[in-house]
């Protein structure tokens, strides 16, 4: 058979048959070549169904896009005149405790209006169709706040191609009382836009700029590099025993090359099966989308869809790496007629040739130190090279480094000698098993790092108090008597402590209607509040009473109140909307004792400036068109105390009452997007490597299933091998943990220098990552133990 097999092992037909012959015994190799085979293809199914879903990311936020442009209303132009097919809208978006909800209040100009996407009739008055989710979440018991909120009769439910995602929560309402900005008349008053289509006037989103790429880029490496690691650990499960049966073979007359070509096959029908599984997976999970919210992100099961090139090269570097692993593997053992030499002492593993694939990496990335800002663009190629060679450097260091340091301990309780006897038996294994929690958690420590460093810029002080006031409401009123029905309203509402109310107009110098344009007359801001209130607004001082009023000048230099307020003389406090001074002049004069303060910063973050009278001193009945804001201080005790105060403002304005929070940061929205997608796709890398790790100890214990047995038969407690399955995951995975700290530590520092940004390590998300790796490692422990209770039976020591 030897000189058989040499003569044909060159050809294509040798291949072929020596390929094919891996196939059957990965196919009839009994129970055993099943449960080999089964391991492999599970292992490899998880990896290419995560690699599927990653294909399917630009699809699927493709897909939320375009419906998102389809539905939208911005419009930009000359506003059309009303036709049988336009339409009057108001955005009157709401939160609902933690849920934000999208709203628009609807008011058709004819018989034939335009619809947004989704929805089959325009609702009447009074009427709203909804979203699923929103109707699902009205529909329980504990939204009663929000079904009084929206006090709609609902008609419909909006479809699915009207909505960016399965989970969205939005309502289109019928309104009668919307009106047109530019009506004549109603011209600057109006509270509603007019518009002939939905989506074709969309603006599309700016690039993402250079440090937002970067970020991207990073992403991607660190989510998917942990999957092709475990991939490339999963096709070889079983390596002891196809080893030696393929020394059996050599003993009935096969060579070093057939056999390696054998391995290949069976790696290669393994790969091939884990395809198989991994779209059978991924078909069967897919359906299951709209069941799943991940930080407000939802998606229909038709948005994942991998793009045909992705899937195709998932296709072919799946079963093309398999067998290159294999080969690879195969290239430090001996597999001879009487054993496998893998059996005796190995030498000791170099130490050169790992340190270069990291070195490698640097190069490839300290050419870009400095050279990336948010305006510049970014050689993704490069960057994703040099850092895939920085985090394949770490898992090719990790089995030199278990080596190094397990093969030096010695002696010990019978657990730990259990534990390091078998990690120096093979300690390849033991590294191959972890090599994926190490790339993950050096690459999210990395993550963290530039997400840590760059934040500043994207993150900034908002100039909001909300130690001060923890809500802002504003609303437009007519008269002084709705002004104080808007004040007492919040006053009264459940969990609102204190209700700070300022109500405010403009007024311009006296002679105005002999000024034209009105764009050349200056204008100041009179507000008219008790003590407390201006309090908040200026430095009135602990003597101010009832009566006073007091002069400040804008801090920012911009307006001059000289200009238009002179104590003694009086002002105009009808300050027309149109380009020419109209209606009649109301005359307020300026008390000779106002007082000269200076501006404060408001809790909302504003500086105001201008007139500030307290009620006795200037009856709010004189302001024209005032507008009420009120500073909500509320008791965080009371159940829904926002909502409450948020169903208060609604009630006072019907088009959905202009309340917001206070915050003391703002956000990037991109920004922001980016790290809900890392912390999406964190989620599935950690399902995996808590995946993997399970499935690569089931199989290590399923290798040692006899050893196991013979152990219990002579006396073992099962609790000293249960420990020992522990310290043998736990020791690998510290090992790792601490060369993914040091590797995560460098990658974030590189990332830094590349973006300009001060060196500073988020401390406190190495010690959150690595405690997450160690829980991952306890509760697969804890998994793995029933079937190594199974394996410890007597049965365990049958044989063929």
């Amino acid at each position: 058979m030897s000189s058989q097999s040499t003569a044909r092992g060159g050809t294509l037909s040798g291949w072929v048959r020596d390929v094919g012959l891996g196939f059957r015994f990965a196919t009839t190799g009994g129970r055993e070549g099943w449960t080999r085979t089964v391991l492999t293809a599970v292992g490899v199914g998880l990896g290419v169904a995560l690699l599927l879903v990653a294909a399917s990311v630009p699809a699927m936020l493709g897909a939320r896009n375009d419906r998102g442009y389809e539905r939208d209303y911005s419009w930009f132009k000359a506003s059309p005149k009303a036709s049988a097919s336009t339409v009057l809208f108001a955005v009157a978006n709401t939160t609902f405790r933690n849920d934000d909800v999208r709203g628009v209040l609807l008011k058709a100009d004819g018989d034939r209006p335009v619809l947004p996407p989704g929805v089959k009739a325009m609702p009447a008055p009074g009427e709203m169709v909804v979203s699923p989710a929103l109707k699902r979440l009205l529909d329980k018991p504990g939204s009663k706040l929000l079904r009084d909120r929206l006090d709609y009769r609902i008609t419909g439910v909006i479809g699915d191609n009207g909505l960016v995602g399965p989970a969205e929560l939005t309502y289109y309402a019928g309104s009668d009382k919307l009106v047109a900005w530019d009506d004549g008349e109603n011209a600057g008053t109006g509270n509603a836009t007019r518009i002939p289509y939905f989506g074709r006037g969309a603006v599309h989103s700016d690039p993402l700029g250079g440090v937002l790429s970067l970020l991207v880029i990073i992403i991607f490496v660190v989510l998917l590099l942990p999957v092709a690691v475990f991939i490339g650990s999963a096709v070889r499960f079983g390596g002891e025993r196809r080893d030696r049966r393929l020394a059996a073979l050599r003993l009935v007359g096969a060579d070093s090359r057939m056999t390696r070509r054998i391995a290949a096959g069976e790696a290669l029908f393994g790969s091939l099966l884990g395809l198989a599984v991994g779209a059978a997976l991924f078909l069967v999970t897919r359906q299951f989308a709209s069941d799943v919210t991940l930080y407000d992100i939802s998606v229909f099961p038709s948005d994942v869809t991998p793009g045909a090139g992705l899937a195709l090269l998932v296709a072919l570097a799946v079963p093309a790496a398999a067998v290159a692993v294999t080969l690879l593997a195969m290239r430090g053992i001996a597999i001879e007629p009487l054993g496998v030499v893998r059996n005796a002492t190995a030498r000791r593993r170099r130490l050169w040739w790992r340190l270069l694939i990291p070195l490698a990496g640097v190069g490839l990335l300290a050419p870009l130190f400095g050279s990336i800002s948010q305006e510049s663009e970014v050689n993704s190629y490069q960057v994703a090279a040099g850092t895939v060679l920085l985090l394949v450097g770490l898992t090719a260091l990790l089995p030199w480094v278990v080596e190094a340091v397990v093969g030096r301990f010695r002696g010990g309780p019978v657990p730990w000698q259990l534990a390091t006897r078998r990690i120096q038996l093979n300690s390849s294994a033991s590294a191959r098993m972890v090599s994926g929690v190490t790339a993950a958690v050096a690459g999210a420590i990395a993550l963290q790092t530039l997400f840590t460093g760059v934040q500043s810029d994207f993150v900034s002080d908002s100039g909001k108090d909300p130690d001060r006031a923890q809500m802002v409401a504003t609303t437009q009123v007519s008269t002084g008597a709705e002004a104080h029905r808007a004040e007492q309203a919040f006053a009264r509402t459940p969990g609102v402590r204190e209700a700070l109310g300022v109500v405010s107009s403009f007024a311009v110098p006296a002679d105005t209607s002999t000024k034209k344009p009105m764009t050349d007359v200056q204008s100041a801001l009179v507000m008219v509040a008790d003590c407390a209130t201006l309090g908040e607004l200026v430095n009135v001082g602990r003597d101010c009473k009832d009566g006073d009023v007091f002069l400040a000048d804008d801090p920012n230099g911009y307006g001059d109140i000289d200009a238009v307020v002179r104590p003694g003389r009086a002002i105009d406090l009808n300050m027309p909307l149109e380009d020419h001074y109209t209606g009649t002049p109301r005359l307020w004069t300026v008390p000779a004792g106002a007082h000269r303060v200076t501006s404060r910063t408001s809790p909302d973050g504003n500086q105001e400036w201008g007139v500030f009278a307290t009620p006795r001193a200037l009856d709010v009945a004189l302001l024209h068109r005032p507008d009420v804001k009120v500073l909500l201080r509320l008791d965080r005790h009371v159940p829904d105390a926002f909502d409450q105060a948020r169903n208060t403002a609604v009630r006072l304005d019907p088009l959905g009452g202009n309340i917001y929070t206070l915050e003391s940061t703002t956000e990037d929205g991109k920004f922001v997007t980016i790290r809900r997608g890392l912390l999406v796709g964190a989620a599935a890398t950690l399902a995996l490597i808590g995946a993997s790790l399970l499935v690569s100890m089931l199989e290590q214990l399923r290798e040692r299933r006899k050893l196991l047995a013979v152990l219990v038969a002579f006396g073992t407690r099962r609790s000293v091998l249960g420990l020992s399955v522990l310290w043998q995951t736990a020791l690998p995975v510290a090992l790792g943990l601490v060369l993914a700290v040091i590797g995560g530590a460098g990658l974030g520092a590189a990332l830094l220098k590349m973006v300009n940004a001060p060196l500073h390590f988020a401390w406190g998300s190495v010690a959150t990552m690595s405690g997450i790796a160690a829980g991952v490692v306890l509760l697969v422990t804890l998994l793995s133990l029933p079937p190594l209770w199974r394996m410890m039976r007597p049965d365990g020591l049958r044989t063929e």
